[in-house]
């Protein structure tokens, strides 16, 4: 059967780091639930980080419920019925365009929660630069829909406004954002001079937790923005706080052979279940969980278990046995790839996708009634706890 498992340990790990950066460049981070909001590991997190940011009203309820704290929400549009709610549960709320901001503001700024100040309103800016490498998730790309860029806020009645957000990045590192923050000064640093601006948001997409990222950059960008222009500064990280966390765990149900290519047809599926593979895209590590341990490599997976030896999978024709990996569902395009091992697979095998914790749980899908992994943690001491069975009632309960 298979199961996201995410581990306890490795998320304290990356919380420990984003609190340390927190505290030495006089910044705070919160939590991005668009990446990583598996609730029942927020225990770990909400010691070490300031909050959570939303996209929307759902993962704001999410966030004011089970993490508590500060809650910065953000949506290219909301829906009338939402805002008043949204005002109520929320530390920030972010619009993405002047004719929002116009359309809700008198209801906004009539709020109790905005007249003690305990709600605050920030507007999303698109700096129109873009240093990222894959158009797909390009927030600044030619004709975004995300953010007010710089032309049409020539004039802008900002009344209320107290903030500016801006995300421009996807898996990248400091330098991007030190380019990329050379952008929002020249386009928006007459706003952010403004005594009314108290705050920046910086966004996600910040690698912080990966090896080699280079931290003492982001706190000296963070410190220099802080000291020229008085402003807060907060970062919405969600990759960074769950990279390296997790696994998900799948069996072989099928070996077979078609046009000499050897399939093999797992119980998980790239598209309900790991849909990056497909729109990134994105190639995750495989680890096979060996029957001869002298054959285990040196990398290993985020959750390993007790007893089990693991050999990290290579390309195709690395190894001596290479298949397909492919969903047991009737899209023909839902495959994960091409993989090689160190030793033949058979029906019932286990194998083990590495960093399965972060835009995979938040992702997922009942396409084709395929069953949905179970979610688990692996605790402090090793042990695991299962803490969601998916049934076909959760199914069915999707569809009417």
């Amino acid at each position: 059967m298979s199961a996201f498992i995410i581990s306890q340990s490795a998320l304290e790990r990356n919380a420990l780091i984003l609190r340390d950066v927190a505290e030495a460049a006089g910044c705070r981070i919160v939590l991005a639930l668009k990446g990583f909001s598996c609730w029942p590991c927020f225990d770990v997190l909400e010691p070490l980080l300031d909050g959570c940011c939303a996209s929307g009203l759902w993962e704001a309820r999410l966030a004011r419920s089970r993490f508590g704290k500060h809650v910065l929400t953000y949506s290219p549009a909301y829906a009338p019925e939402e805002v008043a709610e949204l005002a109520e549960i929320s530390s920030h709320l972010d619009f993405n365009s002047l004719t929002q901001w116009a359309r809700f503001r008198e209801e906004v700024m009539r709020h109790p929660r905005f007249l003690s100040g305990e709600l605050k309103c920030g507007l999303r800016v698109n700096p129109r630069f873009s240093t990222g490498h894959t158009p797909l998730y390009d927030p600044c790309a030619p004709g975004s829909r995300l953010g007010v860029t710089p032309d049409v806020m020539q004039g802008a009645d900002l009344t209320g406004i107290s903030g500016l957000h801006f995300h421009t990045l996807c898996e990248q590192g400091a330098d991007d954002l030190a380019a990329t923050l050379g952008a929002v000064e020249r386009h928006f640093g007459h706003i952010l001079s403004r005594p009314e601006i108290t705050w920046l948001n910086m966004g996600g997409g910040h690698w912080i937790t990966k090896p080699g990222y280079d931290r003492k950059l982001l706190v000296e960008l963070i410190r220099s923005i802080r000291g020229r222009y008085g402003v807060d500064v907060w970062l919405e990280p969600g990759e960074a706080a769950a990279i390296h966390t997790g696994v998900l765990r799948c069996r072989v149900l099928d070996i077979f052979s078609s046009e000499g290519v050897e399939h093999a047809i797992l119980d998980v599926s790239a598209s309900a279940h790991m849909p990056d593979t497909l729109e990134m895209p994105y190639r995750p590590d495989v680890f096979q969980i060996l029957k001869n341990a002298s054959l285990r490599s040196g990398q290993q997976p985020a959750v390993r278990m007790e007893g089990e030896s693991y050999a990290l999978a290579g390309n195709a024709g690395e190894g001596a046995h290479t298949y397909r990996l492919g969903a047991p569902t009737c899209l023909a395009g839902d495959r994960i790839g091409d993989y090689s091992f160190a030793e033949p697979l058979a029906a019932g095998d286990e194998l083990v996708f590495d960093d399965m914790a972060h835009y995979t749980m938040v992702k997922t899908t009942f396409f084709n009634g395929v069953r949905h992994p179970d979610i688990a943690i692996q605790k402090k001491d090793g042990t695991v706890e299962t803490v969601h069975r998916f049934s076909y009632e959760d199914f069915e309960a999707r569809l009417g």
